[in-house]
């Protein structure tokens, strides 16, 4: 029983390394953010039935801010929300936009959610979120280069491990590089988000606050963090010109 046990853990172990070597990174900070706040909670709970709510109460608060809830911020103590990164901070409504021959892409600066839809081909006018990942990979062969880079980017984002699948693979090996167009002053404010006539600080706030939710070493993608670094370059370049 003993051998068996063993084993077991072993092989229950090496499958949670395994999941976690292939897990977007950012899903994984909100599945640990999460967990860790259900199990403050848990605590909190289970420590108040014994009685000792001066170790319960500050547990609860902790936990609940991990789930993106802050009592205290009832109480005019907002700033403490943004410790656990709560629900404190006000929506900005913003939103960046990339499109290319085929798709029309949207990046949600509050959630950070990417979708898009198809504008050109059969499907034209269907979002994205209506196909499964074998409909998507099956309209690899279809896109210009551009759309096919933009295309991965958002399976990376709705299909964590989807280049781990033999298909994924060899779709990734078929991809082009992108021909580089010059990019217009209209294009890099539609990226960044922002209103035409934005200042240099207005730029710069917004490129690095895309930059934390794109940036590769965060599970975002490499291709949209090299055109809001792009976009960037543009507008600053236009404001020196």
């Amino acid at each position: 029983m003993t051998l068996i046990a063993g084993a077991v853990a072993v092989i229950t172990l090496y499958l949670l390394l395994q999941m976690f070597r292939s897990a977007n990174p950012a899903v994984l900070a909100r599945t640990i953010k999460f967990g860790g706040g259900v199990l403050a909670l848990a605590v909190a709970a289970f420590t108040g039935l014994r009685g000792e709510l001066a170790v319960a109460i500050p547990l609860g608060i902790f936990g609940a801010g991990l789930l993106g809830w802050t009592p205290l911020a009832n109480a005019g103590f907002g700033n403490v929300g943004g410790l656990f990164g709560g629900g404190a901070t006000r929506p900005s409504g913003q939103a960046s936009r990339v499109r290319s021959q085929f798709l029309d892409m949207r990046l949600d600066h509050d959630s950070g959610k990417l979708s898009g839809q198809i504008v050109a081909g059969p499907h034209a006018g269907r979002n994205l979120d209506e196909f499964d990942l074998a409909a998507l990979l099956a309209m690899v062969p279809t896109f210009d280069a551009e759309s096919v880079a933009l295309l991965e980017s958002y399976l990376d984002r709705r299909f964590p491990a989807w280049r781990q699948n033999a298909q994924g693979d060899a779709a990734g090996r078929q991809r082009r590089t992108a021909a580089s167009s010059k990019m217009t002053a209209e294009e890099a404010y539609q990226i960044l988000g922002l209103q035409p006539g934005a200042g240099r600080d207005e730029i710069s706030r917004a490129h690095k606050s895309l930059m934390k939710k794109l940036h590769p070493d965060q599970g975002g993608s490499t291709y949209l963090a090299a055109r809001v670094n792009e976009a960037k370059d543009t507008l600053l370049r236009t404001h020196n010109g």
